[in-house]
């Protein structure tokens, strides 16, 4: 066997496979081949998106299901054994595999992460380990050895009839998870971003230790009664109802083994109501807190008390946004995090949807100061001073401003899908009330025939809390559009959600995050792949925060008259530091409003003013780059140093262009390096296609439209050599690319297409060439012509 003329995937199947499985690797239960692990960026251009390329791995090895141990880069004999190690490294990172290979068919590279001495070296083919010979090297690194500790890590996954199993960075929290308590940690976090499935996680980690028996009485604790339903009849449901219980009412039986609580629900401001106590000390092995940053790591707080008195049980925390303050620290209480799976890493993996930002300024943004002696329109003197976005519908309500803002966000849907589910974060419930109405004017043609087109959905509105699980539901229509304060900012699982609009002041970063989760959610089914932010407060500035990862593909700041379409408030943020109206947002219990009379001569909390005039006067778009980094910088500019990365001059970038058989393959290649054509494209404002649009921006060449390239080759009359028929064929080819440009005629049903089957069969077409290879070479040929530089 020459294995000189073998291909890569010969070289798989005659050479390395082989050795695996002689090796003792169960090829069906412990090999995975060319496994696909991300789904591949989700590059939005415009209205328009598409994605990139995934990360793909030629072998990865499993000691057992949904536990990876190995992976292997193969490469073909013509490269050397050893090429494609640092590919294979860097996949290894990610998934977290201490072992890694490299193969060309004639020997292995070996690369052990765990040997302190001899980090890589060359083993022959028939030299490769055993899986139990990498298990116990991998227990050996980490200290796992003990039969009790390996019992533990080795425990089976649930396995799903459905056939859903653990994504890649999910296996990992969980093996992680694991193996930390199997070493005996007691307190763990988890950060992983909002939209990549936690509760799922936490089942998996539950169930193996509870099958282990390790685990025996859990208690998931979370901050919301829908979170709690959800999670048992969801996630949690292999488990059986037999065995799991969610504690209402204060009301306790201890005959169940997993338990689900509110914390607020466990707990009282009268110490004898404090129902966690009829539980001893030692009644729970396990607790999981849902959304821990909300406080359970603040010594004040009533999640504490809860911790407190399981101390003995293991505790895991697992939240999106873990907080750091003077306060709360969640790593002081459970260390650093086990596992870490970003915002950043779900979008560029394309397990989370990116977003555009479409930031709206106004002529009072910088302040805006009553005339004296000026009235509201309750009679009330406005205090003389400069009132600006801080103080806006939480001290001053400019009903003109509230007006123009529902405008915006209605010419918004109108222009992109006025059914998309929308989200509009106000300053408090009284606001959320006022632009639930000045939404309804703005759209009172559909709420004219649907009711609840938009609603508000805030703790102390029984009929929003009703309409909450409509406007979640993928499939109900209705409600569209949800004005609220505080209640939908974490914990809610809103999937279809589009458009995110910022009208209260956000300078907690943790707040910030649990908000841009409320849209990061993927349906592609539905169509759902990206988002948009749409920030009237500035709240958007926290994208420049070093703590902030994960930035928009894009930020639009219209200016007066033009489409919002793109061509210091210390926030609450501890249910105890609430008030009850607050508080009730987030338990969803009723408000116990103190309804005494105010000073008459004291201030009025709020003034209202409705004659003060308010224009947009900027709309700005960025886009979210191929480094996960917002671009700062205009695109021309960008797509300049992007291209001089990629391309050294104008000759290299053509000689690429006219060798790509597929220009689609060669725009998204591209997409993926940053360069966004159709964002570009807008932005230059002219009708080229990507040859040109690159030419012109990038290398200066002047700018030609389709129609003149057509015209162009029109004129140098080089179909003559053809025959009448052939000519006709590309004439029409001409024109089609004329008015649709150059992937078109690529198709491979080109043929079939009108009006080109208007001449002819498709065999009869090609045959006007002789062969296929010599119609082939004419659409070559053709391509050359178009993209002649003179």
């Amino acid at each position: 066997m020459d294995k000189k003329t073998l291909s890569e995937r010969d070289v798989c199947t005659k050479l390395i496979t082989p050795a695996i499985e002689k090796a003792g690797w169960n090829i069906k239960k412990q090999v995975r081949e060319e496994v696909s692990f991300t789904d591949g960026r989700v590059i939005v251009q415009g209205s328009l998106h598409t994605r990139g390329q995934r990360k793909r791995a030629d072998y990865i090895l499993y000691y057992k299901n949904n536990v990876p141990i190995a992976i292997i880069e193969a490469k073909d004999n013509k490269k050397p054994v050893g090429s494609g190690m640092q590919q294979a490294i860097e996949y290894s990172e990610i998934l977290q595999l201490p072992f890694v290979f490299t193969s060309n068919g004639d020997s292995f590279v070996f690369h052990d992460k765990t040997n302190e001495q001899v980090r890589e070296q060359e083993i022959r083919l028939d030299s490769f380990p055993s899986p139990e010979d990498l298990w116990i090297k991998y227990l050996k690194h980490k200290g796992l050895e003990d039969p009790e500790k390996r019992k533990i890590v080795e425990q089976d996954y649930h396995l799903d009839e459905s056939g859903m199993s653990p994504r890649y960075y999910q296996a990992n929290a969980v093996n992680r998870t694991v193996e930390a308590i199997a070493k005996g940690q007691d307190r763990i976090l988890l950060v992983m971003a909002t939209g990549t499935g936690k509760t799922y996680t936490a089942f998996n980690i539950i169930w193996h230790l509870w099958k282990t028996g390790i685990k025996k009485r859990i208690l998931f604790l979370a901050d919301r009664n829908a979170l709690l339903t959800q999670t048992k009849n969801g996630d949690f449901s292999p488990f059986g109802n037999d065995i799991m219980h969610i504690i209402k009412n204060r009301k306790i039986d201890k005959s169940y083994q997993i338990y689900f609580a509110l914390y607020q629900g466990l707990t009282s401001n009268e110490e004898e109501k404090n129902a966690y106590k009829e539980f001893s000390k030692d009644f729970f092995d396990l607790i999981v807190v849902d959304e821990c940053h909300r406080g359970s790591a603040s010594e004040a707080s009533a999640w504490r008390e809860v911790l407190d008195y399981f101390s003995g049980a293991t505790q895991i925390g697992m939240t999106a946004t873990p907080k750091e303050t003077k306060d709360i620290s969640n790593m002081d209480y459970y260390g650093e995090p086990v596992y870490t799976y970003s915002l950043k890493q779900g979008i560029m993996d394309g397990f989370l949807a990116p977003y555009k930002v479409v930031r709206i300024t106004t002529n009072l943004d910088e302040g805006w100061r009553p005339s004296a002696g000026m009235l509201d329109r309750y009679g009330n003197e406005i205090k003389d001073r400069i009132y600006n976005l801080k103080d806006y519908d939480r001290k001053m309500v400019i009903d003109q401003r509230t007006q123009l803002i529902a405008d915006k966000i209605t010419e918004f849907l109108k222009a992109t899908d006025r059914f998309a589910k929308t989200i509009v974060f106000c300053i408090d419930i009284e606001h959320a009330q006022r632009m639930r109405q000045a939404l309804i004017n703005a759209n009172a043609d559909l709420v004219s025939a649907h009711p609840y087109y938009v609603v508000k959905i805030t703790g102390d509105d029984e009929v929003g809390k009703r309409e909450l699980d409509n406007f979640t539901d993928v499939e109900e229509r209705f409600p569209v559009i949800a004005t609220t304060s505080k209640m939908l900012t974490t914990g809610i699982d809103t999937k279809m959600v589009k458009l995110i609009v910022l009208e209260a002041n956000i300078a907690s970063m943790t707040e910030f995050k649990q908000i841009v989760g409320r849209g990061t959610r993927i349906r592609e089914a539905e169509g759902k792949l990206f988002f948009t932010i749409m920030d009237f407060r500035k709240a958007t500035n926290l994208f420049a925060d070093p703590e902030f990862d994960g930035d928009p593909v894009q930020i639009y700041e219209p200016g007066i008259d033009e489409s919002p379409v793109p061509p210091d408030e210390i926030p609450i943020d501890e249910l105890d530091m609430m008030s009850d109206v607050q508080r009730a947002e987030f338990t969803l219990t009723p408000p116990n409003i103190d309804i005494s009379e105010e000073d008459p001569d004291a201030e009025p909390r709020k003034y209202y003013v409705n004659d003060v005039t308010v224009t947009v006067i900027n709309e700005r778009i960025q886009y979210f780059g191929a480094d996960g980094r917002l671009i700062t910088e205009s695109l021309k500019d960008y797509t300049r140093k992007n291209i001089d990365k990629n391309f050294s001059s104008l000759d290299a970038f053509i000689l690429r262009w006219s060798e790509s058989e597929k220009k689609e393959a060669l725009f998204t290649e591209l997409a993926e390096q940053g360069i966004l054509l159709e964002a570009l494209r807008e932005e230059v404002g002219k009708d080229m296609d990507a040859f040109d649009l690159i030419c012109h921006v990038a290398f200066d060449q002047p700018p030609l439209t389709r129609k003149e390239r057509a015209e162009n080759v029109r004129k140098r009359n080089y179909f003559s050599k053809y025959s009448e028929k052939a000519q006709e064929v590309l004439t029409t080819l001409l024109d089609k690319y004329e008015k649709e440009g150059i992937t078109t005629i690529e198709q491979g049903l080109i043929l079939k297409v009108r009006p080109l089957n208007l001449l002819g069969s498709p065999v009869e077409l090609v045959r006007a060439f002789g062969k296929r290879k010599d119609f082939d070479v004419a659409i070559k040929e053709l391509e050359n012509e178009i993209y002649k530089i003179a």
